[in-house]
């Protein structure tokens, strides 16, 4: 049940300011590019604002992961409608879709496959699992072991994964969508860091405010919404993804972004002495990259054709969130990431 989004038909391109006119490029994707192959996005929105009431920008950092190629982590406490968001946005695409529960008694086998013995050959044969496919749906990852998890890494990391001794390519796209519950519920297991840094946003997910909460209960007492139908295709996505790629950074921006990250290691250097000590271990280079693509991908759903800071400000908390880890004086003073992660963009000189 949901709301929409403001799609790029809603949103006209802006003209540029004295502010941003340096940051464009005479080169690059033109306009028309942008707004042609972007006209899927707004389809998916309106279909899945049929099941889900509110979850606006949550529902644009997925748009947004789609377009990067990129995992998302989703967590929040049960009853949110997480599963629900993923699921629906993968339905609105016509594409393979499997959905694996994870639970404490599932194996990596029943993940990624495993080697099936067939006696009238006398051989083994290989049994792909439910990853081989292009959206992966892991419905509470952290309920599972830690071997489990880690049986993704390889996937989510290389679109490849090792069965004895072959190795897969996966299908091209492949993303994974995990929902998780927090850590101080019953029956979960942390996810190891490796894997976290694999995934290009972890999103929080609030409880829905009043009027949100009646509009579920008034839905749900009526009777069930159709089906999810298919919107678009792996080609509108492919297309849209070549698209967001070509989208033009200026040097300027990528210097900032390098400023933000490195300013996550090492705060002083960056005169944010109230940090210190309070930052265990600074996002990785992997985090840059995700900044400037989902930069990018927050240009194009704007029609911009070249990103802007406000593009990296917006994305930056649900980039770094999982890759900033605090120390345990940070823990103690109950000092939340998004709010060191506040302090160095207030702090990091913007272009």
């Amino acid at each position: 049940m949901g709301g929409t989004m403001n799609t790029p038909e809603e949103t006209p391109h802006p003209t540029p300011d004295s502010s941003t006119e340096s940051l464009q490029s005479p080169k690059g994707v033109d306009l028309d590019t942008v707004r042609d192959t972007s006209r899927f996005i707004s389809a998916i929105s309106d279909e899945v604002a049929r099941q889900l009431v509110g979850q606006t920008e949550l529902l644009e950092r997925l748009l947004l992961a789609l377009l990067c190629r990129g995992h998302v982590l989703l967590e929040g406490v049960p009853g949110l409608a997480k599963t629900l968001l993923l699921k629906s946005v993968a339905q609105a695409i016509h594409t393979d879709f499997q959905r694996v529960q994870f639970t404490p008694d599932l194996l990596p086998a029943d993940v990624v496959g495993t080697q099936i013995y067939v006696p009238d050959r006398g051989e083994f044969t290989v049994k792909h699992g439910p990853i081989f496919t292009n959206i992966l749906l892991a419905d509470e990852i952290n309920r599972a072991p830690a071997k489990v998890q880690s049986a993704l890494l390889e996937g989510m990391g290389e679109g490849q994964v090792t069965i004895g001794e072959e190795t897969f390519q996966l299908p091209s796209p492949f993303l994974v969508l995990a929902t998780q519950n927090p850590i101080e519920q019953e029956g979960t297991y942390p996810l190891p860091e490796a894997q976290m840094d694999r995934f290009m946003f972890k999103l929080k997910v609030d409880y829905p405010i009043h009027e949100e909460e009646i509009e579920i209960m008034r839905r749900m007492a009526g009777p069930p919404p159709e089906p999810i139908q298919p919107v678009a295709t792996v080609e509108h996505l492919m297309a849209a993804s070549a698209v967001v790629d070509e989208l033009y950074v200026d040097e300027k921006l990528l210097r900032y972004v390098a400023d933000l990250v490195v300013a996550t290691r090492t705060p002083s250097a960056y005169g944010i002495d109230d940090l210190d000590g309070l930052i265990a271990f600074g996002a990785s280079p992997r985090a840059s990259i995700a900044l400037v693509r989902a930069a990018k991908a927050h240009a194009y759903l704007r029609q911009r054709n070249y990103v802007i800071p406000e593009d990296i400000r917006a994305v930056g908390t649900d980039v770094l969130r999982h890759r900033v880890l605090l120390t345990f004086e940070a823990d103690a003073e109950e000092i939340p990431v998004e709010s060191v992660i506040d302090r160095i963009f207030d702090r990091v000189e913007t272009p």
